[in-house]
């Protein structure tokens, strides 16, 4: 009976240090991400590559633990898919797709995305609503889109003279600031993203899904055979 309550807290243990410091599972609950990740996909995310963070409480006691960063071998580029704890709610992990990053200027242009001035070739990146947004018709100043206006670059902000109405499909140009990343959906018209609730601080980045391991299909019922063992890019 020791022996066995011996491995099992050794296996429990094991489980804590992978699951904080190698690799997590993590399941794509909305369809954000689509057709690149579709809700009911399973990622293996690996959680080494920009450091991983310590627990901040120890599981199922609720106790909180002083916690800290382990460097990482690399930093998110751009183009990378990446996991990250929501900025407005930290109890909750977005998984969305690194668009810039410091330095960076982002902006937006009836839906085409430039980085650096530069529109950029999406492949992947899937429009589901035809329309295009010019016009912000709400627009008061107290919008959930009116924290772009610190951001804007001098150059814009001076031409605009303070008029500044961006939209789902129009926004920037943008400065994304030192230790922040510019994030967005694949699923560019249906996605909860850096348009709406500002950059994501570095700190938050918990790591980069490597494989997809299993697909449900919800709708009918059946594993999604031909997904299983995608490599995520």
């Amino acid at each position: 009976m020791k022996e066995w309550v011996k491995s099992l807290g050794l296996a429990f243990v094991l489980f804590l240090i992978i699951r904080t410091f190698l690799v997590q599972a993590f399941k794509i609950p909305t369809g954000s991400m689509e057709n690149t990740l579709l809700v009911g996909d399973f990622l293996l995310v690996n959680k080494l590559a920009y450091g991983a963070t310590t627990p901040s409480k120890i599981p199922f006691l609720d106790v909180e633990l002083p916690n800290f960063r382990v460097p990482g071998y690399d930093s998110p580029n751009q183009g990378d898919i990446i996991v990250f704890e929501y900025p407005l709610d930290r109890t909750l992990d977005f998984v969305k797709r690194c668009v810039a990053v410091s330095g960076d200027t982002v902006e937006m242009r009836d839906k085409i995305l430039y980085i650096n001035h530069i529109p950029q070739d999406e492949p992947y990146v899937q429009h589901a609503d035809p329309e295009i947004q010019r016009v912000n018709k709400r627009w008061d100043g107290t919008s959930k889109v009116s924290w772009q206006y610190d951001y804007l670059i001098e150059e814009k902000k001076n031409e605009l003279d303070g008029n500044y109405q961006p939209t789902r499909d129009n926004f920037g140009p943008l400065f994304v600031p030192d230790g922040n990343y510019f994030c967005l959906g694949d699923n560019r018209d249906a996605s909860s993203d850096s348009r709406y609730w500002g950059f994501v601080d570095k700190s938050l980045i918990k790591g980069r899904p490597m494989i997809l391991y299993f697909s449900w299909d919800q709708e009918h019922w059946l594993p999604r055979f031909n997904r299983i063992g995608h490599i995520i890019q």
